[in-house]
């Protein structure tokens, strides 16, 4: 099944044979035909459906789905991680993922040991520890676009007996399929490329079985759980994700390849252009180099947000 029939592909409703996932909004089932699913905070068929297509794109044996991208990155963390258990995360990241790693679970007891950003530093930082329990890192990171070699980042950890996690929003499972280069879990904000459409909040992991389950039943007991009628306009953002990505990928090269010769840009960052400085991993390791540009404008800090005032299609937003 190519990547275009696995984004369209839905289970058919075995009871009345609608081919699209309906929206099963109602908080309880009636017991004891409804005791798969019980409550909608545990588990609802819309949302189950969501979370095997997920595992399906991203060549996992299962799926969960949450509330957001922040709730499945901390729901997962907490399957792996306790007090006096050692995680290795890089520099440039999501700023809320950091300060849950830096704050939140350096207070409790975690630690965690913070390496500069690219592949090599990383590797350096996990050989020179006597254990690590976790490596988390993002398959091309925020905001500065550096793309880490998953698959020679995963063999140098799982060495010192570290599992891998890796957040592949930026990628997306069009792009890379973490789990094929040796990853053990990946998690997302499908807020963004998978649903596509600016209108939901939604995160999303896939992995091992063995694993999924218990970051499921975390998910149970700390109430992440994301809701029917969202997970519904996910699964239907979904189904034009390859098509979308393709045109993406395509557009975002075009844009970076202009602002490269433009006279009042300093610095382009974006994994395809040959003068990043991970060009030749981003190459090996991507199918495609994503949807997220970013650029140093020449001049003060004015005159970038000058730039951003004028844009006419582009909207600044956060």
């Amino acid at each position: 099944m190519n990547e275009s029939t696995k984004s369209v592909n839905e289970s058919v409703d075995k009871e009345t044979g609608a081919i699209t996932t309906p929206i099963y909004q109602t908080v309880a089932f009636e017991f004891p035909e409804g005791e798969k699913y019980r409550y909608s905070r545990e588990a609802n068929p819309t949302i189950c459906e969501l979370s095997r297509k997920i595992a399906q794109l991203e060549n996992a044996e299962m799926g969960v789905s949450f509330s957001s991208g922040m709730g499945a990155i901390s729901t997962t963390l907490f399957h792996y991680v306790s007090p006096g258990k050692v995680v290795v995360i890089h520099k440039d990241m999501f700023g809320r993922s950091f300060r849950f790693f830096n704050d939140f679970l350096r207070g409790w007891g975690v630690k965690i040991e913070v390496s500069p950003v690219g592949s090599s530093s990383l590797i350096e930082l996990i050989e020179s520890l006597k254990r690590v329990d976790v490596v988390f890192l993002e398959s091309i990171t925020n905001p500065l676009l550096r793309v880490l070699d998953v698959e020679e980042i995963s063999k140098v950890a799982k060495e010192k007996g570290g599992s891998i996690i890796v957040d592949n929003t930026f990628a997306t499972p069009i792009n890379m399929k973490p789990i094929d280069l040796n990853a053990d879990v990946v998690v997302e904000s499908a807020s963004k490329f998978i649903a596509g459409h600016n209108d939901v909040i939604v995160g999303l992991a896939a992995g091992p079985k063995e694993v999924m389950t218990k970051v499921d039943l975390i998910r149970r007991t700390m109430g992440t759980s994301l809701d029917p009628h969202t997970a519904y306009l996910t699964i239907r953002g979904m189904k034009t994700l390859k098509i979308r990505m393709d045109v993406i990928n395509r557009n975002a090269m075009t844009i970076a390849e202009f602002l490269e010769d433009h006279p009042r840009v300093s610095k382009v960052y974006y994994p395809g252009l040959k003068s990043h400085q991970d060009f030749s991993i981003a190459s090996r390791i991507l199918k495609g180099f994503g949807g997220v540009v970013s650029f140093d404008v020449k001049g003060t800090a004015d005159d970038a947000i000058k730039v951003m005032k004028s844009l006419t299609v582009i909207v600044a937003a956060q």
